[in-house]
């Protein structure tokens, strides 16, 4: 795969039902379904209801054998109606059930966490002996189940999932990238030993940065190993509207930026059918950079693709070094000075306005011909008028380049001059190459100059807007690059272009400005009204900056799956609710209405609450 420029990974295909997955088959949008399984005409409807939306398949939960064989039902109703996308079930803790739904639905899905190994977080040393034999557990109980898939062309997917290793995994690995791709391999090894190959995978977490970079690990590791199995995508619990939006574009859009990526689901807290177009706009998006064209550009010795390390920058009046990335808002089109408490920005931009007509207590940047000499108000350069830099006495002089601009007389005015700050812009197609390739230039030359990152959109819709720009913005940040971001969208609000840039910096875990909230999408085993709940505990709890707060719809992975929240709040039942002080159960079994509530003084008895 090329590092600047798009090449999407070759994988293998894997046959599930009439549509194919991997190899050049486009990639397959899907979605599941959060009403009960047993229920079969509220499953049909609403899985017809995703499917109308552009969803190429769905997924239904299936605890038990009951629900598992409920449907076969399904199948058989959606057929009738003339829908025939496949259908696959999503088991946890029961391969009884895997084998009841691999009977009557075109894919399976396990987890290799809870698939046959406990789960009840019971960390301890295993030996050598007992490590192996756990694995040969494994091979007892799924060497039949492949068999079985084979039997009935049913395909599988190994989705692990952060926070849902099972204890023997977490004894040696800990809960980390290594201990999921290892959880991984013990099963796709067991396939290819089985000669059992229409096997898709998942690795998911909440966390964009884990997500990432466990996923470019499995690969490496399944390239050294001879193989090519389709990946599916997606950052679990992202939440929902805003959030939810660019914490999955950030994840899913870097891996697809990459070139991985087959099949992708979008978590988001709202209706399935909400997810369908918000995949679709994203993964379009991504592949449009196929026809670009090409970037040349040289990756930098020491530069580590897999766990990237924040480029080390020089520090310019608190920009750069280990300080939390600015932001800088553009307001040249329309002097407002209108700003979200939540979302105020560092610098603001205006363009060639006359310093003396601007408030004193905000940070200001302007066309260098305009600047004075006053505080609180910064120069601002592009590549043509660059060598004139020496004679502004400004402590910071922001300076707007592209990759074309990066010369070598360009290298050393920027190292040269210690104020300087760079603004890295793009117009190229593949501007995400373009503006990798500068960031490689400037490592291997030792340049340390700060650099926030800049992308310009025309978006007059708001979801389009934080698509592409979380995918695009995202996946730089995860590789080290951000000193700072400027946003630009002129057919937009510029309050919404403020909330984006925070929600992008928030979302790869640089620059935390709000409460966090990790949020499933609910499934057929959520016992209560989820997009309710979110809302009720959002609005109490939405000023406690930093706080990262999990609402689970039950039990199954609700504990795990939040591995990183501060607090949780998950289903135990109908209209019984517990609650979580980080992985340890605190409050069993609560009512459902004193839930909110006893959520805050959870809060306030560990002393994180704020008024």
């Amino acid at each position: 795969m090329d590092y600047f420029n798009y090449s999407r990974r070759q994988s293998s295909v894997v046959q599930i039902g009439n549509k194919q997955l991997g190899g050049n088959n486009p990639i397959l949008i899907q979605s599941m379904a959060n009403v009960s399984t047993l229920d079969t005409n509220a499953c049909v409807e609403q899985a017809i209801r995703i499917i109308d939306a552009g969803a190429d398949y769905v997924r239904f939960t299936a605890q038990g054998i009951r629900e598992a064989e409920n449907l076969g039902v399904i199948r058989q109703e959606l057929t009738r109606r003339g829908y025939t996308n496949p259908l696959v079930a999503d088991i946890h803790f029961n391969p009884k059930a895997a084998d009841a739904a691999a009977q009557v639905v075109e894919k399976v899905r396990i987890n290799p966490g809870n698939y046959v190994d406990s789960k009840i977080f019971n960390i301890r040393e295993y030996s050598d002996e007992e490590y192996n034999a756990g694995i040969a557990k494994i091979r007892e109980r799924f060497i039949p189940f492949l068999h079985l898939c084979k039997e009935h062309n049913t395909a599988i997917r190994l989705g692990i999932n952060h926070g849902s290793l099972s204890d023997r995994i977490m004894s040696r690995y800990g809960d980390t990238p290594e201990g999921m791709v290892a959880s991984c391999m013990e099963f796709l090894r067991i396939c290819r030993e089985e000669n059992f190959h229409n096997v898709a995978i998942s690795i998911k977490a909440s966390n964009t940065v884990v997500m990432v970079q466990t996923v470019r690990l499995l690969v490496k590791t399944m390239d050294a190993e001879g193989m090519a199995y389709p990946l599916h995508l997606g950052v679990t619990e992202a939440g929902d509207g805003e959030d939810g939006r660019i914490k999955s574009a950030v994840g899913i859009g870097t891996l697809l930026h990459d070139g991985i990526g087959d099949t992708i689901r979008v978590s988001l807290s709202e209706e399935p059918e909400a997810e369908v177009p918000v995949a679709r706009k994203l993964a379009e998006y991504v592949q449009k950079r196929a026809g670009a064209p090409s970037v040349e550009g040289t990756v930098a010795p020491g530069f580590d693709k897999i766990k990237p390390a924040r480029r080390k920058s020089r520090i310019v009046e608190g920009i750069g070094g280990e300080g939390i990335p600015v932001v800088v808002s553009d307001r040249s089109n329309g002097l407002s000075f209108e700003f979200n408490p939540e979302a105020k920005p560092d610098y603001v931009y205006v363009g060639a306005v006359d310093p003396d007509s601007l408030p004193y207590n905000i940070k200001f940047i302007v066309d260098a011909h305009r600047w004075k000499e006053k505080e609180n108000v910064f120069p601002y350069f592009v590549a043509s008028n660059a060598a004139e830099m020496h004679n502004y006495n400004a402590s910071i002089k922001f300076i707007r380049l592209t990759y074309a601009d990066l010369n070598e007389e360009m290298l050393a005015i920027l190292k040269n001059d210690p104020s300087a700050v760079v603004i890295l812009s793009s117009h190229h197609a593949n501007g995400l190459g373009a503006q990798r390739a500068f960031m490689h230039k400037l490592m291997a030359s030792g340049c340390d100059v700060p650099v926030i990152l800049h992308r310009e959109y025309k978006e007059t819709d708001v979801e389009t807007l934080q698509i592409k720009s979380s995918a695009d913005l995202g996946a730089l940040i995860l590789d080290g690059f951000c000193d700072g971001i400027m946003l630009i969208n002129q057919d937009g609000n510029v309050l919404v272009t403020d909330n984006c840039m925070f929600g992008i910096l928030q979302a790869t875990r640089v620059r935390i400005s709000k409460t966090e909230f990790i949020s499933c999408p609910g499934c057929g085993r959520t016992l209560y009204n989820l997009q309710t709940t979110i809302a009720k505990v959002k609005k109490a709890t939405s000023h406690l900056k930093g706080l990262k707060i999990g609402i689970m719809g039950c039990i199954v992975n609700g504990p795990g799956e939040m591995a990183d929240a501060d607090y949780g709040y998950v289903g135990a039942g109908v209209g019984r609710i517990s609650l979580y002080k980080g992985k340890v159960c605190v409050q069993k079994n609560i009512p459902e209405n004193e839930a909110v509530e006893r959520l805050v003084e959870l809060i306030k008895e560990n002393g994180d609450w704020k008024n």
